[in-house]
Parts: structure tokens; sequence; C-alpha cells
């Protein structure tokens, strides 16, 4: 089991979540970064950048990651979606801070004192009759209508994109814990469709052509009789014997000429079935059996 350096704590936790199961899955797998590498396409640099937190790794590199370690990778993908919107708004952001300063409130203007009349407020005819007087006691109206403070403006603009921001998270919420349920269905129909990632070009494809020519299978890979193979192993040496294996009726996994888990355990199960010394590598004995 590798040990990881911690991640950091700055980091979203959406964000840790992801990384967290991208760790386990290379512990699982048994493979060394630069088996990793050769494996997905994306070089050992950007596997130790990626899995230490320096940078998030594309959705490709996650799909290919959750291809080797064997699991569904719908779910790794919607984590990998959610973490991906909080890396674009920022790597340190913290889920539960507010977006933004909180509105800035203006004080209300203190109000102008009016005076008020002291003496005896007039009633009769001669208080509409003098030239200075008005039939009304408020000529303009629309003066006396009180003034909105820019305060109370402000307060309630604040609250209109409060309720706007909680809706937006809610539905957000939502819609992920749909994606989630969706991964845990067993599909209608027919097996899910899974994009294939690039093939790495340090890896070839290797094709079985297995035939019977005197007596022994051949592959036509490689002829090999007696080369030693043992974990780590690379070659068209190791795509023979997975052919082989493979046309014994035991999967290696992929034909790709990597001697990985997958394969060991393979060369593991056919030398217990075969009555030979189980020790996972492939030398003269093996291949004899492997052939015959």
């Amino acid at each position: 089991m590798s040990r990881w350096k911690a991640l950091s704590t700055e980091l979203d936790p959406r964000v840790r979540q992801l990384l967290t199961q991208l760790r386990r899955l290379k512990d699982h797998s048994g493979l060394s970064m630069r088996q990793l590498a050769a494996k997905t396409g994306y070089s050992e640099k950007s596997w130790e950048r990626y899995l230490g937190g320096r940078s998030l790794p594309p959705r490709e590199a996650v799909e290919a990651l959750a291809r080797i370690g064997g699991v569904d990778p719908v779910r790794l993908l919607a984590l990998h979606e959610v973490a991906a919107d909080t890396w674009g708004g920022g790597r340190h952001l913290d889920a539960s801070a507010p977006t933004g300063p909180p509105p800035e409130l203006v004080p209300e203007p203190a109000p102008v004192p009016v005076p008020v009349p002291t003496g005896p407020v007039p009633t009769g005819p001669e208080f509409l009759a003098g030239p200075d007087r008005h039939p009304h006691p408020h000529p303009h109206p629309e003066q006396d209508a009180p003034q909105v403070s820019v305060a109370g403006r402000s307060l309630r603009v604040a609250l209109v994109a409060g309720a706007v921001a909680l809706v937006l998270a809610l539905s957000s919420a939502t819609l992920l814990v749909m994606r989630l349920d969706d991964g845990d269905r067993e599909p209608a129909a027919g097996p899910p469709t899974v994009s294939t990632p690039p093939a790495p070009a340090s890896a070839p494809a290797y094709t079985c052509r297995v035939e019977r020519t005197d007596g022994l299978w051949y592959a036509g890979i490689s002829r090999t009789r007696d080369t030693e193979l043992g974990y780590g192993a690379a070659g068209p040496e190791v795509a023979e014997a997975q052919c082989l294996l493979r046309r014994a009726g035991i999967s290696p996994g992929g034909i790709d000429g990597m001697f990985g888990p997958l394969t060991q355990r393979a060369v593991k199960a056919f030398q217990t079935r075969a009555g030979l010394a189980v020790d996972g590598t492939v030398g003269p004995l093996t291949w004899k059996a492997l052939r015959g």
C-alpha cells in the first residue's frame, strides 16, 4: 500500500473526495506510477500532479483508472463533474462561505425638522380667501411622500440575491443526488455505454493468432519457450503468454504486453491447475505447459 502525502486542507471537500477514491484505485491495482502511465497514456509526472492535488485530472484519465481498477466509472465521473465545477471556480473555494461581500448598508439620513406653528389654526372662510393661502393644506402632495431610504433598497436587493443563490444551490444538490442514484440502478437493457480512452503510444496493440504447429500452441507473436517473465516485464513475449493463458481459459486482462497484477494472477491460476510450482513467473516449465 502506497504512503500518500496528506492532501492540502485548502482543497474543496468534493475535490478531496475524488482524489481519495482515485488513490484507493491506484493502490488496489498494484501498479507503479510508471506502469500506470504506460496503461493510461498520461505521463508519470501528470499522475503525480493529479493524485497529489496540484491539478485536476481530466475526465478520460479518471475513466481509464476506473477501467484498470475494474470498477464502474459512472460514480467517479459524477464526482469528477462536481469537482470540475468547484475547481473551475477557484481551487480553494469553501462551499459554506458566501460568494461575495455583504451589501453595505448606507445610513438613513436624519429627518429634517419641520417648524410647527404655535398659534391657533384658522378654519373659517378667511383662511381660503387670503392671497397667500391655498385651499389645501398640502399644495404639493408629491413632495410630502415618504422617501425610501437607500439602506432599505440595498437590504431588499441582498435578500432577493440570497434567495436566488439558495434556489440554485438546492437545484445543484438535487441534480447530483439524481445522478448518483442513476449510477446505482441496474440498466434497463444492454450494457452501459463507456467511451474508450485513446490507446497509449507506449503500449502497442497485440493480436492473438493462436494455432497449433508440430503439436505446440503458438499465438503468432513470439516463439520463445524458455524466456523468464516476471512481474513488471513488458514486450511481445508477455503478449504471447497472455494469448496462451486466454486460450487455456484463464483471462489475464488485456493483451497489452504488460506483466501486471492481472497477468500474474492468471499465471498462478494456470500453474495451480497444471500442478506446477506456483510462483507467478513464466519459466521453461510454464512455457512447456502453455504450449502443450
